[in-house]
Order: C-alpha cells, then structure tokens, then sequence
C-alpha cells in the first residue's frame, strides 16, 4: 500500500503537470521545518528557472491546484517558491489504520516483480572457530536476506563456507606429523574408519600452529601445499579425513550462528563447487579465457588499453594493467580461492538461475571480487551488473584498528557473545528489569538483550562505515541502543497486556493531539525506510526507522495517556495506536534479526 508521502507525491506531479512543468521535479520530501509542515516541495524554483518564470508566482499556482485535496490540512507557499504541505488528521488517521491492520508488512510496500536473489554471507573457513571478524558478515548479511524477503524477493542465503583451500592441506599434513590420522594417511581406498580421529579443540590447536609452520619451513609448505593438490585431486584417504574436518566444524559453526539468529538456506562451502571444476576449467581453456602464465593458469580480466597506478617499493609509480589477472590454477596445480569462487557462481547458474548474487564481505577483498565478477561475465556465467559486492568497514576497538584481546589476539566470537550475555545480565540486575521471573526465562531475556545490543550497534552503522566497540554504551537501556528499543517494545506489550485484563479493545484512530500527529507521522515513513534501505543495500536505514518509532512513542506515552483517557474513543484510539507502533517496531527489528522478549 502506498505512503503518504507517495500519494502527495503523485498529487504535486499532477499539479506541476498541469502547469506545464516536468513531473521529475515534483519531488515531496519530508519538511525540514516539521513544526511548520509534514512535507514540502522545492521543484518551483527549478521549474520556474528553466521556464524562466517566478517561481513563487508558478509554486503558489500549484498550491491552489492542491487546495481542495482533502488529505491536506494546508497548502502554503513560503520563501522564494517553497511549497508546504500539512496533512489533515483525517488523512494521518486513516493511514495508521492501514499501518495497524497490515499485520505482514506494517505499511511497508513491496516489490512489483519480485526477483531470485542469492546473498552470500557466511564464509569463515571450517576448522578453525569464529571470531568477531566474522560477526558484521553474518548480522549485515541476515539483515539482508530478511529485507530483501519481506520487500518480496524470492532469496536463498549460502553460507559458502571455505573448506577446500589451501587451509585443508595444512591440518592434514599437520594431523599426519602428530600421529592422528595414521590411518588416513596410506593409499587406496580405505576403508577408513568413520569415527572422527580430531576434535574441534584439536583444530582449533592445530590449525595456527601448522599456518605459523608453514611461514618458517619451505618444506613443511611445500608438502602441505602437495596435500592440499592431492585432496582437491580426490585422494581417498584426505578426502575421508576432510570430511571429519568439515562434520567437527559445522556443528560448532551452526551453533554458534544459532546464538545469532543467523541461519542459512545453504550450508555450502567451497567444496560443494568442485564437480563442476573441470567442466568450468575446460569450458574456460575452449573460450580462450584460460591463459599460462609462469606456469600457473590465468584469465586476464583487465580490458583493453584499461590501466591504473601502481606504486613500486622504490616509491616510482607505473601504469599496470587493471585489475590483475584471476588466478586459477597454481603451479602446483591446486584450485585457488577465485577458481571456487567462480565455479560457485557457475553451480548457483545451474542449480538456482539468480537474477542478483550479492556478497557480503569485507571491503578489504574488493578487487578479488572484482577479478571473480570480471571473469563470470566474460565466461557468460553471469549477466553484466548481475553480482554486487557489499563491503562493510571493520569493527574497531579504542585505538581505531580491528578489535583485539587485551593481549593482542583475535576475539573468538564465542567469547564475544558470553562477555554481551554477562553485560546484559548485569544491566538486567541494575535496572531492577526480570528480577522476579523464573531463571530460565530470565536467561532467555538477558540472552536477547546482548544479541540486541551487538546487532543494533552494528546495523545502525552505514554498512560501508567502520565502528568502535564498547559494549558499556551498547548495552545501556537508555539512548540509540538495541536494549533501548526492546525496552520500549516490551513497554507496548506490558500496556496492551493491562488493557487486555482492563477490557479495553482497540477501536477506530483519531489524531487530535501533536503527539498523535507525530507518531503517526513516522509509522507512514517506515515504507520509505524499508525500500531505501533495499534498494541501497543499506540496513541502518531501517535500523533509524526503529529508533525514530521508538523515540515517537516514547513522546506519545508521555503526552497522551492510554488507560486513563478521558473517553472510551479516546481510550481506545490509543490503544489501537500503540498497537500499530508496536507492530512496526517490531517488523523492523525483525529485519534486523533482533528478537523481542514478551517481558522484563
């Protein structure tokens, strides 16, 4: 259903057309003077300009073509050629009505050809635990898949975990030097035994002690780099052993994107492209695409005559070619991380047809995913424009660089999330909120008050921004928190529930009162919020959204009393309001993956 600000949209360009002006410029925004007016209209003075006509004289015309509209209150003309706009109560009224009975979309509109999307999102490497490096992946990424769903895409979320590279070799060449996987080490074809021979805390010790091997040992490299060729290759006995690596690692992995409320229609990783390996890597070579170079194999994905600075170690800079070749196949002959990436795009073709793939990934690998999406295009695996990297900044600590331990060390996103729990348990306590509930409902509580607080305080960033973490300031129940926000939701229900017990039922919506205009006001604007923040790829929009209907119900609890109005109409037209406020509040943070709690 359409918004306020699209009807008076559509009304304004009838008006401007009327008069003889391009509708482009009838643009309505939001008035910058809200005391004055709801909306305003500045396309007279450009209109005016190319007409070359006054453009008070050309606004007020317009204006009094406006007047009769009775979803207006006024039209005014002010300055030079600005037109105001100001909603009749009727008009705000009606369309809180529409916001509270739309019980799936809360006033949002959806799309009108609706696409098949595919949003990759996950990527840690199997084997080794998460870590808050991966924590803005996976809540931008939910965020996302949520979004685009509720706006009426058909999406598919792969989680496309990295368990094929180079990573792989290591741990197996590292398990055959400890004496773990003997078995597993000798030719043939097995049988091999089915019980894993490693645990997740093996791996999880293995794995950076064989990566800092490899750094120092030509030779250790060099046989973990043949193990990793050997199992891409299909050796039986690595193969048996890969397979436990990646069983151990994604029950871990599940849970703890589960703790997130992160989830996934696909738990593939980078394996799962390889049957189509050789096809890919034929059908390249046939196309010309496919190139040696010092004995590796390349697709060249620069165009023509295309070139860019690059600054030498001696500080001279050169033209390069832009950007440098995919590398496809090392000299050892092992699959590289673009070769899986490629071959991906090319299984998800065949087996889904997305109109749009979008990659939720650290800026910092924007020109790998150049190079891949270069090569998709002129390999035809993809139509040009089809695959959009979404880079984010990082998550920072105090002195502005990615977040460590206070011993340097990278955070396991474990720890993470029991350090947001033990916070939220402690501001719970302090707050006097949950004291008196059972335990196990009080753990639940406190459990969704440290997701809340992760993932408000990330989404409600610019993806494309970088952030400081302090879980003091995040966790706090009052300001642009995500405690706030569920504070204010469970407030609506704990309001409801009294006039329930009261027998007070919602009834018709009347707006009488600022308070009233203004909360109103803003549940018409979450259909803007909702389509901006799709259509840029962008979930803080929606994240200001929550916080802006939270702040305006907040004022409309103060200034406008529910329970003890003076008239049943009254009474029950606020109450009615209150529930479509929280309707609102909470689609929105459902679209930001934030559970609200019934209680605190």
């Amino acid at each position: 259903m359409p918004d306020l600000k699209t009807v008076l949209s559509e009304a304004v360009g009838a008006a401007f057309a009327a008069e003889g002006v391009d509708t482009a410029l009838a643009r309505v925004t939001p008035s910058d003077r809200p005391d004055l007016a709801d909306f305003q209209s500045n396309g007279a003075l450009a209109a005016a300009k190319a007409l070359k006509a006054n453009p008070r004289e050309l606004a007020g015309k317009v204006a009094a073509r406006l007047a009769g509209d009775p979803r207006l209150a006024s039209v005014e003309v002010a300055g030079p050629g600005f037109i105001n706009l100001k909603l009749s109560d009727a008009a705000l009224a009606q369309r809180a009505a529409e916001v509270a009975a739309d019980q799936a979309h809360a006033g949002a509109a959806v799309v009108a050809d609706p696409r098949k999307v595919v949003i990759d999102y996950g990527g840690p490497n199997v084997a080794k635990p998460m870590h808050v490096g991966h924590l803005r992946s996976a809540i931008i990424g939910e965020s996302l898949k949520r979004l685009f769903r509720f706006r009426g895409d058909h999406v598919t979320g792969d989680a496309h975990f990295g368990d094929w590279g180079f990573q792989m070799g290591l741990l197996i060449t590292a398990c055959g030097d400890e004496g773990l996987a003997d078995a597993f080490m000798v030719p043939g074809d097995g049988p091999f035994p089915t019980a894993s021979p490693v645990t997740l805390a093996d791996l999880d010790r293995l794995y950076p002690q064989a990566a800092a091997k490899a750094k120092e040992d030509p030779a250790f490299r060099d046989r973990a780099r043949k193990a990793t060729a050997e199992l891409q290759a299909g050796r039986p006995g690595y193969r048996a052993l890969w397979s436990h690596f990646v069983a151990v690692s994604r029950e871990a992995l599940k849970r703890e994107y589960g703790d997130l409320s992160v989830d996934f229609d696909l738990w593939n990783g980078e394996s799962d492209a390889d049957p189509l390996m050789d096809e890919m890597i034929a059908h390249l070579k046939a196309a010309g695409l496919l190139v040696e170079d010092d004995g590796a194999q390349v697709v060249h994905v620069a165009r023509p005559g295309e070139t860019r600075k690059k600054k030498l170690a001696d500080g001279s800079v050169i033209e390069a070619p832009s950007p440098p070749p995919l590398l496809v196949i090392s000299s050892e002959g092992s699959a590289m991380y673009g070769t899986t990436d490629l071959a991906t795009i090319l299984d998800r073709k065949k087996a889904l047809a997305p109109d749009l793939a979008l990659y939720v990934v650290d800026e910092r690998q924007a020109e790998h995913f150049e190079q891949v999406f270069r090569a998709a295009y002129l390999a035809g695996y993809a139509a040009e424009g089809s695959l959009e990297h979404l880079g984010f900044g990082t998550m920072n600590g105090q002195d502005g660089k990615p977040f460590k331990t206070r011993a340097g060390g990278v955070l396991k996103l474990r720890d993470l999330i029991d350090q947001a729990t033990e916070k939220a348990r402690e501001r719970l306590h302090d707050a006097k909120l949950g004291d008196d509930l059972p335990a196990d409902e009080f753990e639940a509580i406190a459990h969704k008050v440290a997701i809340a607080a992760l993932k408000f305080a990330d989404l409600s960033n610019a993806r494309t921004t970088s952030y400081v973490f302090d879980l003091d300031r995040f966790m706090s129940f009052e300001g642009k928190t995500g405690p706030y926000l569920l504070y204010q939701a469970v407030r609506i229900k704990s309001l409801l529930r009294k006039a329930a017990d009261q027998d007070v039922t919602a009834g018709r919506i009347a707006i009488a009162e600022p308070a009233e205009r203004d909360l109103a006001r803003t549940l018409d604007a979450f259909s803007t919020a909702a389509s901006d923040a799709y259509d840029k790829r962008m979930p803080h929009l929606v994240a200001e959204h929550a916080y802006r209907v939270a702040q305006s119900f907040s004022k409309f609890y103060a200034a406008c009393p529910v329970l003890v109005a003076p008239d049943e109409a009254t009474r029950r037209s606020r109450l009615a309001l209150s529930a479509a406020a929280l309707l609102q509040l909470e689609k929105a943070l459902d679209l930001l993956g934030i559970e609200t709690p019934e209680r605190m």
